[in-house]
């Protein structure tokens, strides 16, 4: 059956479908009109094209000459016609729903677009749309229930099976797919769908698109009664309740995974014992890290073996998940008299050699690094528990704090360690004293964050509350 639908969505691909509008036909080509913030290289990416061939396409001479409202001509589209939009694939987008939401037929989608496999509308892609001012987008309601007819559900709702028919482009009142979303152009806030199965009331991802070394935060709504679980590139994911009814995850993504597309799988468990499962593709950017100068280092501290027991120590440590959530805002700045003086960030490539050996050891930068003189406050980044107080080779003076809902902060390099393993803290609590214990070429505070087993950009962490 799948190889049926890839077959019949690579034959619509040659088909060449014109949009019908009178001044992009005059234009000639497909007409994009600048919206505020775009810029020529974002345009350019958007539609799968280079800068060069926009600005030759334009007659553009200065790529910083771009206005808001100003009609640019998109190359490489001949036989099509008219001015187009791009959307964002959202939870729950595929090409058949675009093309009922939008009433575009789903050939001109896929010509527009280049599309080759329906691998390519994946979680965040930018998608191009024509423009139809007169067609109003509909919205879509629930699925038929198991065994009603396209007459019983389209009483449900007001409307009749021919205009359903028609507006979703089925053959006739018998086809319909099994859990088919059905859009309508009469319908009540009530019957709105996400496109997601019925236990998904709502569903949000307000950290796309997904980035290396990023958090990403998943807000659900279910049906009363609902339990959630998932995985997002292979992770398990964990839902926690909060106070609107909703449930969130918060899932980091390993700094050093290989950009490109990963499955994001949603299960809804239900107080029956049925589930509902929803699976899409989401990509992963680069997070374009440079790489730091050459590290001269203690030879002891490049050690294979004692970089690895070191990173199965804090996985171990930082693994448990408690479900009370401590904090309840935006992280505090963990160095308040050198808040804004990073001498490393997260993510950066790092190169050591050892000082008296020339032996060299390759890693990723897990943290951000504070400026800091030995002695200089640092505290504690939200409330907690303690959980971890010690020595370590590499981490030097180390103190880990566990902030609920797999979410924990890392101290290092302490020259004193303040706390004790047990005690609870708040925000801004000191906790110790910067240091230069452990692998440092100088005094500073080397701040990590954890978010469900996986070391995450502590500045994202800095500059927007999660959830």
């Amino acid at each position: 059956m799948y190889k049926r639908i890839v077959l019949i969505f690579l034959l619509l691909s040659f088909l060449i479908i014109p949009v019908h509008s009178a001044s992009a036909q005059e234009a000639g080509g497909i007409i994009y009109i600048v919206q505020s913030g775009d810029t020529l290289s974002s345009i350019a990416s958007r539609f799968k094209i280079s800068v060069n061939d926009l600005m030759t396409a334009n007659n553009i001479s200065d790529p910083n000459m771009l206005a808001e409202g100003q009609e640019l001509s998109i190359p490489g589209y001949e036989g099509v016609n008219g001015a187009v939009d791009t959307e964002v694939i959202g939870l729950g987008d595929n090409l058949r729903r675009i093309s009922r939401r939008d009433q575009v037929d789903t050939t001109l989608l896929i010509k527009i677009n280049h599309l080759i496999s329906p691998s390519e509308l994946y979680l965040s892609a930018d998608f191009i749309v024509p423009q139809q001012n007169s067609t109003k987008k509909l919205t879509a309601v629930t699925a038929p229930a198991p065994g009603e007819s396209l007459l019983e559900f389209a009483a449900r709702h007001n409307s009749d099976p021919w205009t359903l028919s028609s507006l979703n482009n089925l053959s006739g009142t018998w086809d319909m797919l099994p859990g088919d979303v059905l859009y309508s152009n009469n319908v009540t806030n009530e019957q709105t769908s996400n496109g997601l199965p019925s236990a998904f009331v709502s569903a949000s991802i307000p950290t796309l698109p997904f980035k290396q070394g990023g958090t990403v935060e998943i807000v659900i709504n279910t049906i009363p009664g609902a339990t959630l679980s998932g995985s997002l590139a292979e992770r398990q994911l964990a839902f926690f309740q909060v106070e609107d009814g909703a449930q969130v995850a918060l899932q980091g993504i390993y700094g050093l995974i290989t950009p490109g597309l990963y499955p994001l799988s949603l299960t809804a468990n239900l107080p029956d014992g049925t589930t509902q499962t929803f699976e899409q593709l989401a990509i992963v950017q680069s997070g374009n890290y440079p790489t730091d100068p050459l590290l001269p280092v203690a030879a002891d501290t490049i050690n294979p073996t004692t970089n690895d027991d070191e990173t199965k120590l804090l996985t171990q440590l930082t693994a448990p998940i408690t479900q009370t959530k401590y904090w309840n805002s935006q992280f505090t700045n963990p160095s308040p008299d050198f808040p804004g003086c990073h001498p490393s960030y997260f993510g950066n490539r790092r190169n050591y050699i050892s000082t008296n050996t020339n032996e060299t050891y390759h890693s990723i930068h897990a943290g951000l690094d504070f400026c800091g003189q030995v002695g200089t406050p640092i505290v504690s980044a939200a409330d907690g528990m303690v959980v971890f107080t010690g020595l370590l080779t590499i981490h030097g003076n180390t103190t880990i704090i566990d902030h609920g809902w797999g979410i924990y902060t890392v101290y290092c390099h302490q020259s004193q360690i303040g706390v004790a393993t047990g005690q609870q803290v708040k925000a801004g609590d000191l906790i110790g004293l910067v240091g230069e214990t452990g692998r440092v070429t100088g005094p500073h505070l080397h701040f990590e964050v954890w978010a469900n087993g996986i070391q995450v950009d502590p500045l994202d962490w800095l500059s927007r509350p999660y959830p």
